[in-house]
Protein backbone atom coordinates (compact mmCIF):
# COMPACT_ATOMS: atom_id res chain seq x y z
CA UNK A 1 0.00 0.00 0.00
CA UNK A 2 0.98 3.40 -0.70
CA UNK A 3 1.67 6.10 1.97
CA UNK A 4 -1.68 7.67 3.52
CA UNK A 5 -2.06 10.91 1.91
CA UNK A 6 -1.76 14.40 4.14
CA UNK A 7 -3.02 17.95 3.80
CA UNK A 8 -0.67 19.42 1.76
CA UNK A 9 0.60 16.90 -0.38
CA UNK A 10 0.02 16.96 -4.11
CA UNK A 11 -3.26 15.23 -4.83
CA UNK A 12 -2.15 12.06 -7.45
CA UNK A 13 -3.53 13.16 -10.52
CA UNK A 14 -5.90 10.84 -12.67
CA UNK A 15 -8.08 9.88 -15.60
CA UNK A 16 -11.01 7.78 -15.11
CA UNK A 17 -14.14 6.23 -16.76
CA UNK A 18 -17.59 7.13 -15.19
CA UNK A 19 -20.74 4.90 -15.64
CA UNK A 20 -21.49 6.18 -19.33
CA UNK A 21 -18.15 5.30 -20.30
CA UNK A 22 -16.39 9.14 -20.52
CA UNK A 23 -13.29 10.48 -19.31
CA UNK A 24 -12.72 12.34 -16.35
CA UNK A 25 -9.49 13.92 -15.27
CA UNK A 26 -9.09 15.25 -11.72
CA UNK A 27 -6.54 18.23 -12.87
CA UNK A 28 -9.16 19.51 -15.32
CA UNK A 29 -12.06 20.11 -12.54
CA UNK A 30 -12.11 23.70 -11.76
CA UNK A 31 -12.31 24.27 -8.12
CA UNK A 32 -12.58 22.44 -4.97
CA UNK A 33 -12.83 18.57 -5.15
CA UNK A 34 -14.31 16.13 -2.78
CA UNK A 35 -12.97 12.52 -3.77
CA UNK A 36 -13.95 9.70 -1.92
CA UNK A 37 -13.48 5.79 -2.18
CA UNK A 38 -15.99 3.17 -1.36
CA UNK A 39 -15.48 -0.54 -1.57
CA UNK A 40 -18.75 -1.01 -4.24
CA UNK A 41 -21.50 -0.11 -5.68
CA UNK A 42 -25.16 -1.29 -4.52
CA UNK A 43 -23.88 -2.59 -0.99
CA UNK A 44 -26.01 -1.45 1.87
CA UNK A 45 -23.11 0.69 3.47
CA UNK A 46 -21.65 2.15 0.00
CA UNK A 47 -25.46 3.11 -1.04
CA UNK A 48 -25.97 5.31 2.15
CA UNK A 49 -22.81 6.59 1.45
CA UNK A 50 -23.29 7.56 -2.10
CA UNK A 51 -27.14 8.73 -1.29
CA UNK A 52 -25.70 11.35 1.53
CA UNK A 53 -23.58 12.59 -1.21
CA UNK A 54 -25.92 12.85 -3.65
CA UNK A 55 -28.62 14.32 -1.44
CA UNK A 56 -25.70 17.00 -0.27
CA UNK A 57 -24.67 17.95 -3.83
CA UNK A 58 -26.70 21.03 -4.35
CA UNK A 59 -25.14 22.14 -1.25
CA UNK A 60 -21.62 21.11 -1.69
CA UNK A 61 -21.67 22.68 -5.55
CA UNK A 62 -22.99 26.20 -3.99
CA UNK A 63 -19.91 25.97 -1.76
CA UNK A 64 -18.07 25.00 -5.37
CA UNK A 65 -17.42 21.57 -4.85
CA UNK A 66 -17.27 19.27 -7.16
CA UNK A 67 -17.92 15.02 -5.77
CA UNK A 68 -16.47 12.09 -7.32
CA UNK A 69 -16.75 8.70 -6.12
CA UNK A 70 -14.23 5.97 -7.28
CA UNK A 71 -14.76 2.06 -6.41
CA UNK A 72 -13.41 -0.78 -8.38
CA UNK A 73 -16.79 -1.45 -10.04
CA UNK A 74 -17.19 -1.46 -13.90
CA UNK A 75 -18.69 1.49 -15.53
CA UNK A 76 -21.64 -0.68 -16.13
CA UNK A 77 -22.52 -1.78 -12.82
CA UNK A 78 -21.80 2.26 -11.93
CA UNK A 79 -24.90 3.12 -14.40
CA UNK A 80 -26.95 0.66 -12.57
CA UNK A 81 -26.45 1.98 -9.80
CA UNK A 82 -27.43 5.61 -10.65
CA UNK A 83 -29.74 4.39 -11.87
CA UNK A 84 -31.15 2.63 -9.09
CA UNK A 85 -30.40 5.18 -6.64
CA UNK A 86 -31.25 8.40 -8.73
CA UNK A 87 -27.96 8.92 -7.71
CA UNK A 88 -26.78 12.37 -9.00
CA UNK A 89 -22.70 12.25 -8.06
CA UNK A 90 -19.85 11.37 -10.56
CA UNK A 91 -19.29 7.70 -10.42
CA UNK A 92 -15.90 7.02 -11.50
CA UNK A 93 -14.05 3.09 -11.97
CA UNK A 94 -10.95 1.91 -11.22
CA UNK A 95 -10.79 -1.72 -12.21
CA UNK A 96 -7.22 -2.05 -11.59
CA UNK A 97 -7.30 -0.05 -8.38
CA UNK A 98 -4.39 1.98 -9.56
CA UNK A 99 -5.72 5.34 -8.00
CA UNK A 100 -7.16 3.86 -4.82
CA UNK A 101 -3.34 2.49 -4.74
CA UNK A 102 -1.97 5.75 -5.41
CA UNK A 103 -4.08 7.29 -2.77
CA UNK A 104 -3.55 4.78 -0.43
CA UNK A 105 -7.20 3.37 -0.51
CA UNK A 106 -5.84 0.50 -1.30
CA UNK A 107 -4.51 -1.88 1.11
CA UNK A 108 -4.56 -3.97 4.73
CA UNK A 109 -7.98 -3.56 6.73
CA UNK A 110 -9.87 -5.58 9.42
CA UNK A 111 -13.23 -7.10 8.06
CA UNK A 112 -15.27 -8.47 10.97
CA UNK A 113 -11.76 -8.69 13.01
CA UNK A 114 -9.67 -10.53 9.87
CA UNK A 115 -7.17 -8.80 8.20
CA UNK A 116 -7.81 -8.26 4.26
CA UNK A 117 -6.71 -6.63 0.89
CA UNK A 118 -9.38 -4.43 0.05
CA UNK A 119 -10.59 -0.71 -0.87
CA UNK A 120 -10.26 1.47 2.12
CA UNK A 121 -13.55 3.96 2.30
CA UNK A 122 -11.61 7.37 2.30
CA UNK A 123 -12.70 10.69 1.58
CA UNK A 124 -10.31 13.21 0.02
CA UNK A 125 -10.75 17.40 -0.32
CA UNK A 126 -8.35 18.47 -3.03
CA UNK A 127 -7.33 22.53 -3.93
CA UNK A 128 -5.35 23.69 -5.69
CA UNK A 129 -4.18 20.45 -6.72
CA UNK A 130 -3.24 19.46 -3.09
CA UNK A 131 -4.69 17.59 -0.43
CA UNK A 132 -6.77 19.96 1.77
CA UNK A 133 -8.31 17.41 3.81
CA UNK A 134 -7.79 13.62 4.10
CA UNK A 135 -10.02 10.91 6.25
CA UNK A 136 -9.02 7.40 6.07
CA UNK A 137 -11.52 4.60 7.59
CA UNK A 138 -14.71 6.53 7.61
CA UNK A 139 -18.00 5.19 8.64
CA UNK A 140 -20.10 5.65 5.35
CA UNK A 141 -23.13 6.32 7.79
CA UNK A 142 -23.54 10.04 8.84
CA UNK A 143 -19.62 10.74 7.06
CA UNK A 144 -20.96 13.16 4.60
CA UNK A 145 -22.71 15.30 7.37
CA UNK A 146 -19.71 15.10 9.25
CA UNK A 147 -17.94 16.45 6.49
CA UNK A 148 -19.76 18.95 5.54
CA UNK A 149 -19.79 20.30 9.13
CA UNK A 150 -15.53 19.21 9.38
CA UNK A 151 -15.24 22.30 6.16
CA UNK A 152 -18.02 24.66 8.00
CA UNK A 153 -20.44 23.91 5.43
CA UNK A 154 -23.44 23.81 7.77
CA UNK A 155 -23.60 27.84 8.87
Amino acid sequence: MTDRLQPGDRAPDFTLADDTGATVTLSKIAGKVIVYFYPAAMTPGCTKQACDFSDSLDHLAAQGYTVLGISPDEPKKLASFRERDGLTITLLSDPDRAVLTAWGAFGEKKLYGRVVQGVIRSTFVVEDGAIAHAAYNVKATGHVAKLRKDLRLDA
